[in-house]
């Protein structure tokens, strides 16, 4: 299964959204505080978008597919806060309509150590 979660992980860092590309582009440009992020990494039983493993956060971005999937969503974060992750979520729709308080969300998570948001 981890093999398969791990192909999956190196396919889907092929072929991102072009929100996630607006974002990595962000995310390495940045270099937010020293930090640096990873993309489509395995974590558990989940990949998520990116992650910096030194301030333990997690950032996903979630489509108009997500509406659907709100516990799922839900119980994947609280996995992922129970393995000591913080979790920020962003809609498609904040990467291209107000970057700018995406990016100060993600520079104050890292800089105040904030809960998930």
């Amino acid at each position: 299964m981890k093999e398969k979660l791990l192909q999956r992980a190196k396919k889907l860092r092929s072929s991102m959204t072009e929100e996630e590309q607006m974002l990595w582009q962000e995310l390495r440009a940045k270099r937010f505080i020293g930090t640096k992020f990873r993309r489509q990494q395995v974590i558990g039983f989940y990949i998520v978008d990116f992650i910096c493993f030194s301030k333990k956060l997690i950032i996903e971005l979630d489509g108009i597919q997500h509406i659907d999937r709100q516990s799922y969503d839900e119980q994947r974060t609280r996995y992922l806060n129970q393995q000591g992750f913080k979790v920020l979520r962003f809609w498609n729709s904040e990467i291209h309509n107000d970057l700018d308080r995406v990016l100060d969300t993600i520079f104050y998570a890292i800089d105040m150590d904030c809960p998930s948001l």
